[in-house]
């Protein structure tokens, strides 16, 4: 009879404690932070709880949705988007053509036009791909611009930002073994467009990407090369020729990349043509 008692509590023990005690585990990772908080209410922990990603393995589905809401944040604290419908789609037409042509065109990809004067673009995940006003004054021609959306949309395509993401959270001690608070993941990735550039790895892992698709898209990947000796020949290198690596080391890399008997073989190389297509832009001054 004891015996009997002895397996019967066993079963009972191994069916409802052990299940508990790993819900309670979860819960309190959920909850970790590196600050103190508040208790909270069993609910909203374990709705807490649903909110928590793991960057090592998100989906694209919540890549996307967190590239949203960071864009969503971008927009409405740090840029303001430049309103000029006939700009914004020549840009996102000349993008949308490049992501047809890339190794990950099964996500929604959106182009935007930044009001600024600076020459700069950057990505963030999910698809979400920035460029100024600035840039597209600076460019000579159409394949000049592409080249640099294709760079853009390489990020995309290695999931830089999650990467750069992951290792920055790991070293500011935001991330638990559960994972990353959705609004923490947000705040970052919004700092992280603003003030981080990428590494020298992914830069040189962008600039291949992006020329690859320059070509498949049917553009001159000599674009690539000239509008990056454009700016190094300007008083002060702007930001998009991130010093990590170098420009100098980007050209060359590029240069053994492309072929020159095929450098100058395709479209994108008529001046005249870019300058018909942003017009109002170069009337306005940006404005």
């Amino acid at each position: 009879m004891l015996n009997l008692k002895s397996i019967f509590f066993d079963r009972i023990r191994h069916r409802w404690f052990y299940p508990l005690l790993s819900l309670m585990v979860t819960l309190s990772l959920c909850t970790l932070s590196p600050h103190p908080t508040q208790a909270l209410p069993w609910r909203d922990l374990i709705f807490q709880g649903i909110q928590v990603i793991q960057l090592s393995n998100m989906s694209e589905r919540q890549e996307v949705q967190i590239g949203q809401q960071i864009n969503a944040q971008l927009l409405g604290r740090q840029f303001q988007l430049y309103r000029n419908p006939q700009i914004a789609n020549y840009v996102d037409e000349v993008g949308q053509r490049l992501v047809a042509a890339s190794d990950r065109s099964n996500i929604p990809y959106t182009f935007q036009v930044v009001r600024n004067d600076s020459v700069n673009a950057f990505a963030t995940m999910g698809g979400f791909v920035y460029i100024t006003t600035g840039l597209l004054r600076t460019a000579d021609n159409e394949a000049q611009l592409a080249s640099v959306l294709g760079h853009e949309i390489g990020h995309i395509v290695s999931r830089h930002a999650v990467a750069q993401m992951r290792q920055v959270a790991i070293e500011r001690g935001l991330a638990t073994a559960a994972g990353l608070n959705r609004n923490t993941m947000i705040a970052l990735g919004v700092d992280l467009a603003v003030n981080r550039p990428q590494s020298r790895k992914a830069e040189l892992e962008a600039d291949q990407s992006g020329l690859r698709t320059l070509a498949r898209a049917g553009y001159a990947q000599s674009a690539m090369v000239a509008f990056m000796e454009k700016l190094l020949g300007e008083s002060s290198p702007p930001s998009f020729l991130s010093t990590h690596p170098a420009a100098k080391d980007r050209i060359v890399a590029l240069e053994r990349a492309i072929d020159p008997a095929g450098a100058n073989v395709g479209d994108g190389l008529n001046e005249t043509d870019y300058r018909a297509n942003i017009r109002s832009l170069l009337r306005s001054g940006g404005a």
